[in-house]
């Protein structure tokens, strides 16, 4: 059974979400307060956190920020609905997706399905998967590696598919639309900035080409693609 942690202060929704996500397979553990939060968050036991905003002792960005230092456990932050900072400042830290109160629990699940789907090291490609070489990049499908320059580059899940989806087709445009249902795998719905952010994120961290150049271009109120010409693809033995 795949085991999830609810870092919430809110004790009645605890015990209202371990019960609704156990009849759908999930077992869940609630904590209540940051602190607590991030030492469970970090012990190694859990697939996938749902961490709320606002919490006692340390809160939720806080708790995230501590996480992205030493896990890549994926996240699902719980924010305040209408709260557009709370899930941009999420995204920054390194939430995998946001979810805002109150939520329909058929969302909460879905979200959930989403995140451990593209998270699962079972549904990698196998390790005989070709390498794409981009400028100075090296993406490695089977083990969601990204080097710029022979660095390791350290991607969230959604990050690296975000990347791989624009490199595999440099100087095509990419919809938010399709990115979303690639990356997020959801619908885009009205005022949704998942996925800008999480191509803000990847800006970020690959910084600009070798040349000083931007490796991604965006195509206001459409979408984005990557500015490249791929240098070849290794076997993935290397």
């Amino acid at each position: 059974m795949t085991r999830l942690l609810l870092i919430d202060d809110d004790t009645a929704l605890c015990e209202l979400l371990s019960e609704y996500l156990a009849l759908e397979g999930y077992a869940v553990e609630a904590v209540h307060d940051g602190e607590a939060g991030l030492a469970a968050a970090l012990s190694g036991r859990y697939r996938l956190a749902l961490l709320d905003v606002t919490l006692p002792r340390l809160n939720g960005f806080e708790v995230l920020k501590r996480i992205r230092q030493e896990s890549s456990l994926p996240v699902l932050m719980l924010t305040a609905r209408g709260d557009d900072f709370d899930r941009v400042v999420g995204l920054e830290i390194g939430a995998d997706d946001y979810l805002p109160k109150p939520f329909n629990h058929r969302e909460l699940v879905a979200r959930i399905k989403a995140i451990l789907r593209r998270t699962d090291p079972d549904s990698r490609p196998a390790s005989g998967a070709r390498i794409l070489e981009i400028d100075d990049l090296s993406i490695n499908p089977a083990n969601r590696e990204v080097r710029r320059g022979g660095v390791p580059v350290e991607l969230t899940a959604a990050e690296f598919l975000l990347l791989k989806t624009l490199a595999e087709a440099p100087g095509t445009l990419v919809g938010r639309d399709e990115l979303t249902r690639i990356v997020l795998h959801r619908r885009l719905t009205p005022f949704d900035r998942a996925i800008d952010m999480h191509v803000s994120n990847l800006r970020r961290k690959l910084g600009e080409k070798p040349d000083g150049s931007p490796r991604i271009r965006t195509v206001r109120g459409s979408g984005y693609f990557y500015i490249g010409t791929p240098s070849g693809r290794g076997d993935g033995s290397a």
